[in-house]
């Protein structure tokens, strides 16, 4: 059964080249957002098995859209994505319950293999 995927990124090359990662391998891209606030709205609206949520983004960044979204939904499981020499803030995020972290620029495999960790 494909899995539903939130792709969460404020640059809109990262959403489209992990949209392609994703669709190329049978998973679904549920929806997309831009920004944190975007992506807690997004996640009310198609509840999806995984977020894949950038950490650096405007309005809200990624770890706080984790945050709330962990809130509204204790369970939901969120993939990082970081770019280099970001180590505080990904530590910050698995505190907050992130399942695991993709460093930017990603490798296909790499995306692959955290979101078949995470959601099978």
């Amino acid at each position: 059964m494909a899995k539903n995927i939130l792709v969460c990124d404020d640059a809109a090359f990262m959403r489209m080249m992990i949209k392609d990662i994703l669709s190329k391998n049978g998973y679904t891209v549920a929806g997309e957002a831009e920004n944190g606030m975007k992506a807690v709205e997004k996640f009310k609206e198609v509840s999806p098995d995984l977020v894949l949520m950038d950490i650096t983004m405007p309005e809200m960044d990624g770890i706080q859209a984790l945050k709330e979204i962990r809130k509204l939904d204790g369970g939901a499981k969120v993939i990082m994505c970081s770019a280099m020499g970001q180590q505080a803030m990904v530590i910050e995020s698995i505190q907050a319950g992130a399942k695991d972290f993709i460093v930017k620029p990603f490798q296909p495999e790499r995306v692959l293999e955290a979101v078949k960790k995470v959601v099978g």
